[in-house]
């Protein structure tokens, strides 16, 4: 009985997840989806031109903490069946970046008309996914009650280079109560590859961010005076290291606006 109404849940879950990707496809959804695909794995996206594929793979493999690759998909093709049967990456993340020669030029809603026959996609763990489990334990995260996007930084923590790619690593901050901190560093741990345990809990400045009320990226959040900023891996590392790079061209998702999968989290966990 109890298998039969999981079954259920899990299938009544995967049509909310089709109903948001089919809103996503058109148009209709171009937000940050942070609390908002349940226990569905998310991904950030970096596409490039195949030239760069082999330097950004390596990039990846040399930087797991905040670059863990999900899928990397075949050269040309914009379908990821490991993620999900029919997940076309042209058309399933809300909000796009373009990069050319480093510098962001557009925020699309689709790249169809921008995909190329040498393009190389490669979706990175996200956050979002630990945040799930974080939730399942009673850890109140204020962005996301909040309806905000997680708040994002660049540090003063050096990637490993590859190739052309190199700089900071981002971090992404949530506050919380020291003994949910604690907490949050094991549950987190737990899931590597979706950037695992925090890389940094307390003083910001150790980190080179001076203000937690600007970050560089996303929504800033208050943090109390009884919270401590808890710093994790972020998957926008890639973008800081592509404006260092400078490919010709490049795309990538904007902050926040993640791939949602048909895989779950749960089954990213050690």
């Amino acid at each position: 009985m109890v298998e039969a109404v999981c079954e259920v849940e899990r299938s009544q879950a995967h049509s909310r997840i089709a109903e948001l990707r089919t809103r996503i496809r058109s148009g209709e959804f171009q937000s940050h989806t942070s609390g908002i695909a349940e226990d569905f794995v998310q991904g950030n996206v970096v596409i490039l031109p195949q030239k760069y594929a082999k330097d950004f793979a390596a990039f990846c493999e040399r930087n797991p903490k905040p670059c863990p690759v999900l899928a990397m998909g075949d050269t040309g093709e914009p379908m990821l069946p490991s993620l999900g049967q029919d997940i076309d990456i042209r058309t399933d993340v809300p909000r796009y970046r373009v990069w050319r020669d480093g510098k962001l030029v557009s925020e699309p809603t689709d790249i169809s008309a921008l995909w190329r026959d040498d393009l190389v996609c490669f979706v990175i763990g996200c956050s979002f996914s630990f945040e799930w489990a974080l939730a399942r334990q009673g850890i109140v995260l204020r962005h996301v009650v909040e309806g905000k996007n997680v708040a994002m930084y660049r540090t003063n923590i050096p990637t490993e280079a590859a190739g052309a790619f190199s700089g900071p690593m981002v971090v992404s901050m949530r506050p919380l109560s020291v003994s949910d901190a604690a907490r949050a560093v094991e549950i987190t741990a737990r899931y590597p590859r979706v950037h695992g345990a925090p890389v940094h809990v307390g003083d910001p400045t150790v980190l080179g961010i001076s203000d937690l009320q600007k970050p560089d990226y996303g929504d800033a959040v208050v943090v109390k005076p009884d919270e401590v900023p808890v710093f994790w891996a972020c998957g926008v590392t890639p973008q800081a290291a592509i404006t260092q790079a400078k490919p010709d061209f490049c795309i990538t998702h904007a902050p926040g606006a993640m791939l949602i999968t048909d895989l779950l989290n749960a089954q990213l966990s050690n």
